[in-house]
């Protein structure tokens, strides 16, 4: 199960990642303005936008929520047993 959701943390991780290095700036309208050919997009002006934005909130919601998955199944596999859970004295040997 653990190794299911790392799989998929992984694949939402990257597409993350891809999902915002292909989003415009909100520089990018500007140069437009001025008469550069940068303002077309496959979408149309305002649709990419809106895919991409949806997107990229998707993408980011899973990948918090499988982050609270993951760090939960990671808590519950630690050792029990650490230096404060026997509290006796030790004992010095006799030959001393």
């Amino acid at each position: 199960m653990y190794e299911i959701f790392l799989v998929l943390y992984l694949l939402c991780a990257i597409a993350l990642i891809a999902m915002i290095l292909l989003q415009r700036g909100k520089g990018a309208d500007m140069g437009a303005s001025f008469g550069s050919g940068g303002s077309n997009t496959v979408f149309g002006s305002s649709g990419s936008g809106n895919f991409m934005t949806r997107v990229t909130t998707i993408l980011a919601v899973s990948f918090f929520l499988l982050s609270l998955v993951l760090g939960n199944l990671a808590a519950g596999t630690g050792q029990v047993a650490d230096d404060w859970s026997d509290l006796s004295v030790p004992t010095l040997p006799d030959d001393m």
